[in-house]
């Protein structure tokens, strides 16, 4: 796999394949858009359909943004620069959130899920500019990691606006109201993080901190909003949970460390 390091080649197979990627988040969202929507109002859910009707939107912008980043990041493998994988792996950070995502509205209504398909092709995307990128398996792991928390405080930031339109009772609706774009907020630090520290960049650790510190500040109050209110566990949890998990690893002595030592080669 070694020899996939600096393979410009390479790189400008797999931006070919992002830019395609990109084109297939927005006809694959495009496709099930309306039948998502109009699946949710038969299930009773008219609040799930307004949701729908936002996120997906937004999923396509991102997924299409990434096929953009993909035809950048050809330029740069094409004309040999150093900087083209790194944008290769935010451009398939995005796609894969973009591929993610839809497949959950869809799969609760038991429709098909066919983003399911960028979803894996930005994956591999990823991991193949992790490669060309030579970052060390230590890292790549942290990474990995960092990505799960990175969908899971999307996704509270998906579930408040859903909430927001139901929840009858006063404070619970501000909670929902002022979590809401903290979580995706939070989102976006983790994927800058991401790209921080698969870089290397000197600001990785603070960025870290800051990502997983503002995750729980988004997730924790509404998640805890949802316990009190439905007395039951809250999938508003994991994302800052995992979060604040992901704050004391960055914080070990050991993980500064390996992520120092990662920045001092580069």
């Amino acid at each position: 796999m070694k020899s996939l390091k600096n393979n410009h080649k390479v790189g400008v197979v797999l931006s070919v394949l992002g830019i395609l990627v990109g084109f297939l988040a927005l006809y694959l969202i495009a496709a099930t858009y309306m039948p998502v929507v109009e699946g949710k109002i038969l299930d009773g859910r008219p609040d799930e359909a307004i949701t729908v009707r936002i996120v997906y939107a937004l999923m396509g912008w991102i997924g299409m943004a990434g096929g953009a980043a993909w035809a950048t990041a050809l330029y740069g493998f094409a004309a040999k620069k150093e900087w083209a994988w790194g944008l290769g792996v935010a451009a398939a950070t995005a796609q894969i959130l973009s591929g993610f995502f839809p497949m959950i509205p869809s799969a609760s209504i038991s429709l098909p899920t066919p983003t399911i398909w960028v979803f894996l092709a930005a994956f591999v995307l990823w991991f193949g500019m992790l490669l060309i990128g030579g970052v060390n398996s230590k890292i790549i792991t942290l990474a990995f990691v960092s990505g799960l928390a990175y969908v899971m405080t999307f996704i509270d930031g998906v579930g408040a606006i859903s909430r927001y339109q139901t929840v009858k009772e006063s404070f619970p609706v501000g909670m929902y109201a002022v979590g809401q774009m903290v979580n995706w907020w939070a989102g976006a630090a983790w994927a800058v993080f991401i790209f921080a520290l698969v870089k290397g960049k000197s600001w990785t650790i603070p960025m870290g901190v800051f990502a997983a510190s503002l995750a729980v500040f988004g997730g924790l109050p509404v998640g805890v909003t949802d316990v009190i209110r439905l007395g039951r566990f809250s999938m508003f949890l994991p994302g800052p949970g995992l979060s604040a998990i992901m704050l004391v690893v960055i914080l070990l002595p050991g993980t500064q460390k390996t992520i120092k030592g990662w920045i001092a080669e580069n």
